[in-house]
């Protein structure tokens, strides 16, 4: 009788362990894979932020260590004053809005390197990676100068012409402006405003395939010149620039 309840025991473990060799192996159970690591990547990102209007990105990375990475970027971003108010001429129609006081346009051009670094991995696809990163390099600044076009009287009572001139804060009266000219006018004129930036920013990705990149991040950038840019007529002018950013970056991993 006793060895009857010990066969019994073990062909009860011998069904049970079947049944979970069984489970294991089960073809329609969804068992997440563990992702592969990739070494590069490449993103194109949109970007607004807190002194001006969209600009774009573009970023290239290289895996260091699983949880570092060295990035290289580059921005193109337009700036703009604080003080900058559109206005028209409301005594002809059809005039065309500008900013009165602005010298010219303010554009960056960034190109630097830095360090991406995970602080919490993405642990299935549909989850999200967290990164810190933080860069710097050349803040290439450059300036093009603001063309009006400036109503200019005839000799004849109300008829006038129209004629396209460099504004002048000095003399040009608000009440001779017609608008903005042409935004090609002034490309002859750049100049160049060599200078540094620097980043720090937190990026969080959140593609579900893992070859792809989806991702935002925000952060901070400052950009520091060793002058002034003038951009305003009568107000101050700035050489350091502290920017509050958010961008939308798209991309692939191999």
């Amino acid at each position: 009788m006793k060895l009857n309840w010990l066969l019994i025991l073990f062909s009860g473990l011998l069904v049970l362990n079947s049944l979970g060799l069984m489970a294991q192996t089960n073809p329609n159970e969804y068992v997440e894979e563990k992702p592969v690591l990739m070494k590069n990547d490449f993103t194109f990102g949109i970007n607004t932020h807190t002194s001006g209007i969209i600009g774009i990105q573009f970023r290239r990375g290289y895996n260091l260590t699983a949880l570092r990475k060295r990035i290289f970027e580059a921005d193109l971003i337009g700036m703009k004053h604080p003080k900058e108010v559109k206005t028209v001429n409301p005594y002809f129609d059809n005039a065309k809005s500008y900013v009165y006081g602005k010298l010219n346009t303010f554009n960056i051009l960034r190109l630097g390197t830095g360090i991406q670094r995970t602080l919490y991995s993405k642990a299935e696809r549909n989850g999200i990676e967290i990164r810190m990163v933080y860069s710097g390099g050349l803040s290439l600044g450059f300036t093009k100068p603001i063309y009006l076009d400036i109503l200019e009287s005839t000799g004849i009572s109300g008829q006038y012409v129209i004629v396209t001139e460099k504004y002048d804060p000095y003399k040009h009266n608000i009440d001779d402006i017609y608008g903005r000219a042409s935004f090609t006018d002034g490309f002859d004129q750049l100049r160049f405003h060599p200078g540094a930036y620097g980043r720090i920013g937190f990026n969080f990705e959140y593609a579900p395939i893992f070859e792809n990149v989806k991702a935002f991040e925000i952060g901070a950038i400052i950009d520091a010149y060793p002058k002034e840019i003038p951009i305003m007529a009568f107000t101050q002018n700035k050489q350091l620039f502290l920017t509050f950013y958010i961008t939308l970056m798209y991309g692939s991993k191999w």
